[in-house]
């Protein structure tokens, strides 16, 4: 019986686990190698002891509305999209709120994490801890490691002869950027144009006497801002848009999402996507476009060498002079801490049962949060994560035998590449996969049960945005406020825009309700098949992420 629970790391992913082995009545300490709560998103101008942060102009891409812990909404008066100072804030209202601070030990350092030698019967854990100069050994049930996967950063310096042997200029990983002053006057090289790579290079393009952005896949770029003002993700992330990518074939799904791309410009003439590409990403950035229609940046492809001040271009372009060269090229997860046989035991998020266990362990004690990309927001997986393994953890919910899960993971696992440099887009449907660990605790809605019992709710659940607080809705942990949320998420989406009111005296709540009345049918349809058939695959879908 689990009872103590460790958790490593006070991020959002930590905060959630700590909260969840609460309302389960586990007693969870939590160990914080830093002086405060909110790991990534807390910003701090220096890398003192290796720790990763955001830079200083980030802001969030989802939305705060499909972002927000699933029983604590974000303060209506927030914009939808938050700077990390607000997301700050926005945790240590979760954390004091919920009274989780004084389960965290700050300045703690988790050394080592090993088995225990009765392992195979009991499921426990010593765990190392040093705070200053003295090392501490403790005795848990179960481990929950919330370090996430922003840690050790990847650089394929290997795939770009030349950088470190011949290239006089400087090189860097983005995570030691913080901000564009080193870089005044400058002309940069931003290697990779993922998220990070977008940003940086559309804010170094305001300073820096050039920009070059290199790219080696096709990448569709679209705005936070959607048709008529709202927050992209509340429009898309619909489950009956989940419904409809299920439902259509995936070739006449990808041309419906290609033209709804172009729609705001023609990828193909700026160098950035082909309809035809198989292999493409999608980033978030309003503004990269206008950089290149303004020549403050420059789109090249991949870099096939270096020299002593210039980049070669696989397209046979050379780019003299090149001060910086600023790698955007993402990061792979490392546990140092684990010990080497449980370590070894997986690769990358897709040795693990759900994207959380370990199959192969005698005793399911150690979970892994957080280590899962979205197609939405990280933190409302990491929840629902916490949520299900803290409720295996009571004796609530029970795993399955470890063959069945061995052969889970091996059937989703994807075939060998046939180029091992290239890396892969590990990020799965938000709808897809929440909904999947929600229907494992037990807290999936049931659209079909709700249109027969509260019609209103089941429109807005099965149209709206799926926001985090329709897995409150049944269930273990349900909030009795999760209804009212649902049903005011637009209000506090355009509150903090009517700081000036203006006369619309246009009034759309008759046709709203024709659109309510004519979706039944729609809606009865899709509830029936989604009872039928629960799973709705697990394809790859890019889009944001917080």
């Amino acid at each position: 019986m689990v009872r103590r629970v460790a958790v490593i790391g006070a991020g959002v992913g930590g905060l959630a686990s700590i909260k969840c082995c609460l309302d389960e009545g586990l007693e969870p300490t939590c160990f914080e190698r830093s002086e405060d709560i909110g790991g990534l998103w807390r910003y701090a101008d220096s890398m003192d002891g290796g720790r990763v942060s955001v830079y200083r102009s980030v802001i969030t891409n989802t939305s705060k509305e499909m972002s927000c812990f699933s029983d604590f909404p974000c303060p209506e008066d927030f914009p939808s999209f938050l700077p990390h100072g607000l997301l700050l804030e926005y945790f240590r209202m979760y954390a004091q709120h919920f009274d989780l601070l004084r389960h965290i030990h700050f300045k703690t350092t988790a050394l080592s994490v090993r088995k225990c030698p009765d392992f195979a019967t009991s499921g426990q854990w010593e765990v190392v801890t040093e705070t200053g100069s003295v090392q501490e050994s403790h005795i848990f049930d179960a481990v929950m490691v919330c370090t996430g996967h922003y840690q050790e950063p990847y650089l394929p310096l290997a795939s770009f002869p030349g950088i470190n042997t011949c290239f006089k200029g400087q090189y860097l990983h983005s995570r030691e950027y913080k901000d564009v002053e080193a870089f005044r006057g400058k002309r940069v090289l931003v290697v990779g144009i993922g998220n990070t790579g977008g940003d940086l290079s559309v804010e170094l393009s305001r300073v820096a006497a050039k920009v070059f952005l290199s790219a080696r896949s096709s990448t569709w770029v679209f705005s936070r801002v959607s048709d008529h003002g709202f927050p992209f993700d509340m429009v898309s992330t619909t489950r009956f848009n989940h419904f409809l990518d299920w439902l259509l074939p995936s070739a006449l799904t990808k041309r419906i999402r290609f033209r709804k791309f172009n729609s705001w410009f023609n990828h193909g003439n700026y160098g950035l996507a082909s309809t035809k590409s198989s292999n493409f990403k999608v980033i978030i950035n309003e503004e990269l476009p206008f950089c290149l229609l303004s020549g403050t940046v420059v789109l090249k492809p991949n870099v096939k060498e270096f020299t002593k001040s210039s980049a070669v271009f696989e397209d046979g372009t050379t780019e003299e002079n090149i001060d910086v060269v600023l790698f955007a090229t993402g990061y792979i997860f490392s546990f140092p801490f684990l010990e080497e046989s449980v370590r070894s035991l997986f690769d990358d998020n897709r040795s693990l049962y759900k994207r959380i266990f370990p199959p192969q362990l005698e005793k399911p004690t150690l979970a892994i949060i957080g280590l899962v990309q979205l197609t939405g927001s990280v933190m409302v997986g990491a929840e629902m994560q916490a949520r299900w393994v803290t409720g295996i953890f009571a004796g609530w919910n029970k795993l399955p035998p470890a063959s069945r899960m061995m052969a889970d993971v091996l059937k989703k696992k994807p075939p060998v590449k046939r180029n091992p440099s290239e890396r892969e887009n590990l990020k799965i449907s938000f709808i897809s996969y929440t909904d999947e660990i929600a229907s494992c605790a037990g807290v999936k809605p049931s659209v079909l049960r709700l249109l027969l019992t509260d019609p209103r709710l089941a429109l807005a659940v099965f149209f709206g945005p799926c926001t985090p607080y329709q897995y409150r809705l049944v269930g273990r942990g349900k909030w009795s406020g999760a209804r009212n949320a649902i049903l005011t998420q637009w209000q506090r989406t355009l509150k903090p825009l009517r700081t000036r009111v203006v006369d619309d005296s246009s009034n759309g709540s008759d046709s709203w309700r024709w659109m309510c009345l004519l979706a039944l049918p729609v809606a009865l349809t899709a509830g029936f098949l989604l009872s039928k058939y629960p799973r709705l695959g697990w394809s790859p879908r890019a889009g944001p992420q917080l």
